[in-house]
C-alpha cells in the first residue's frame, strides 16, 4: 500500500512539472484562481467571526 503511494506521489508530481513547462501560463492561472479561491474563503470566515463578535 505505502508503495502505491508513493508511485502515486510520483506521478502527480510529473504530472504538475509537465503542465509547468508546458503551459506555464495556464498553470499561473490555475495558480492565482487557487490562491483566490483561498483568500475569498478567509475573508468568509472572517466576516462570519466578526458577525458572531457583534
Amino acid at each position: 500500500m505505502a508503495q502505491a503511494k508513493k508511485i502515486t506521489m510520483y506521478v502527480i508530481v510529473a504530472f504538475v512539472l509537465y503542465t509547468i513547462v508546458t503551459s506555464p501560463a495556464r498553470a499561473a492561472d490555475l495558480v492565482q484562481i487557487g490562491f483566490q479561491g483561498i483568500s475569498d474563503a478567509a475573508k468568509g470566515v472572517g466576516e462570519f467571526m466578526t458577525a458572531l463578535v457583534n
